[in-house]
């Protein structure tokens, strides 16, 4: 779920200056300066009509790379008195996205339309796919009733000549969950209360509009005192930049962190746990019958069902926890399935909680492949910021840190390999699986990234208490790819996928459970 091209090449350069501003002698006013020196006087403009609109939506990109949503901007406050205020802030929003409405295109209406190439066949094909009445015959042509349309798509594909075609909005399309929509002045509008911070509306708007709200500076800031600063670098990050993990631990303290953890560790955990909670769970429930069946009645999710029948079905399969977007969906449209689901702790939760019982006084920061995760931090007081791979290239730019040129430093603890595959699709289930001594009774199914179609399909295994041929085991990744298709992530899926293999190949076999 890489962001396009152009859009991410922007928002690094923009990360880039920020962070030496950070580091010059006069922050504030390098920061107001941004804007000016990537868009001087007279230069031609790559994007947009003039100069003047290409400096104000840096402006805004500026603005959420220091931290702030651009929807309270009111235009007047300059970028030096965001950087101060960036500085003297003691707490970041839990909000973390932010759209920029000067960047927004304000595509057409996301709707299905009828061209000129409508042929008025005789067959009328699109008239009987519809079931919903929204197609009729006008003059010998179709048109759509958009009141009635549903988006279904089956006159779409019933026509014979291609003529009716659907109009996209990215971000709407690539919501599972519903949760961007255009507002009333016709721009793309975040609904918090629906949003579990997929990050997929950040990848899929080719104008860049929708921004993670940057903690770099918070982060920097904590790096300027005498604060400890601990970074926690998720398994995924294997396949971002060139070198070793090894390399890249010497780089990320070269850049100002006092040490680096490996989340791997906290995934062997987490890996053993759940393979712990599974086997309970098969041979016999891990919590009391009746303590589920009054939790399920009083959610209104099973009234009347009967003991016995709740017992039998939270046998019948789980769903494991590690995904913050997943978790993200269940608290908020998914409450059905939280009976199902593994109570075991993510990676980062273990790898934090181990980092602040050796230094409780340390600034702990998790560098993430994903906006999801930064949710996640919010609900854990062990992780104090998160740093999303773009912002930790960005800062190895700042810094001129070649990863290349940097010595191997190894870590403490060396992860398993299968933890080290965590970041991919089907490497939380294989762990599971490797963590048992008798794997035999594991039947995995993975729900490879959250759409419409895999959201049914959890419901589905909800209310029928069931998972479809008899699969026992559901990993559930909320992008494509698993972590290596997070919305910033800066390396394609397939060499991501390679390079992680070839450190996990060269790593031990977890531990298996007794």
């Amino acid at each position: 779920m890489n962001n396009p091209g152009q859009a991410i090449h922007l928002k690094k350069e923009i990360l880039v200056r920020i962070i030496k501003a950070f580091f010059s002698d006069d922050f504030e006013e390098q920061t107001r300066l941004i804007p000016y020196d990537m868009r001087p006087k007279g230069m031609e403009v790559p994007y947009r009509c003039c100069v003047y609109k290409e400096r104000a939506i840096i402006k805004d990109r500026t603005i959420a790379g220091l931290g702030f949503p651009i929807e309270e901007d009111d235009e007047t406050v300059s970028l030096a008195k965001y950087a101060k205020r960036a500085l003297e802030r003691e707490k970041i929003d839990d909000k973390n996205l932010t759209v920029l409405q000067a960047a927004c295109k304000g595509c057409a209406t996301n709707r299905i339309f009828v061209t000129d190439l409508c042929q008025g066949c005789i067959a009328r094909p699109c008239l009987s796919s519809c079931k919903f009445g929204a197609v009729s015959i006008v003059n010998g042509k179709s048109v759509i009733d958009d009141s009635k349309c549903k988006k279904c798509q089956m006159c779409v594909n019933a026509c014979p000549y291609k003529a009716i075609v659907k109009i996209s909005v990215p971000c709407e399309d690539s919501c599972p969950v519903g949760a961007i929509k255009k507002d009333e002045t016709g721009f793309a509008s975040i609904d918090y209360d629906k949003c579990i911070n997929c990050g997929r509306c950040t990848a899929a708007c080719p104008f860049g509009a929708v921004h993670e709200k940057s903690q770099i500076i918070d982060i920097l800031k904590a790096i300027k005192s005498e604060k400890k600063v601990i970074a926690m670098i998720a398994p995924s990050i294997a396949g971002q930049f060139p070198g070793n993990i090894y390399q890249l631990k010497t780089a990320i303290i070269k850049s100002g962190f006092d040490d680096v953890y490996e989340v791997a560790q906290g995934a062997d955990i987490t890996a053993n746990n759940e393979a712990k909670e599974f086997t309970e769970r098969m041979e016999g429930v891990n919590k009391k019958a009746s303590e589920w069946l009054d939790w399920m009645n009083e959610g209104g999710y099973g009234e009347n069902v009967e003991g016995e029948k709740v017992e039998e079905n939270l046998k019948s399969f789980m769903t494991t926890s590690c995904c913050a977007g997943y978790n993200q969906l269940i608290k908020k449209h998914l409450p059905e399935i939280k009976p199902y689901v593994s109570e075991t702790k993510t990676p980062l939760y273990y790898t934090a909680e181990i980092v602040k019982k050796e230094f409780p006084d340390a600034v702990t920061v998790f560098v993430s492949p994903c906006v999801a995760k930064r949710a996640e931090s919010f609900d854990n007081p062990n992780v104090d910021y998160v740093m999303n791979y773009e912002e930790l290239g960005a800062l190895f730019v700042a810094r001129k840190i070649e990863i290349l040129e940097c010595e191997e430093s190894k870590y403490v603890k060396e992860s398993s390999k299968q933890a080290r595959n965590f970041g991919f699709t089907g490497g939380v289930a294989e762990s599971v699986k490797a963590s048992l001594k008798d794997d035999s009774a594991v039947k995995p199914l993975v729900i490879n990234g959250l759409n419409k179609d895999s959201i049914r399909q959890l419901k589905k295994f909800a209310k029928e208490g069931k998972c479809e041929g008899g699969c026992n085991l559901i990993e559930v990744m909320c992008c494509e790819g698993g972590c290596i298709g997070g919305n910033a992530t800066i390396n394609n899926q397939k060499t991501a996928k390679k390079l992680i293999e070839q450190l996990s190949n060269n790593s031990a076999d977890i531990d298996k459970i007794s």
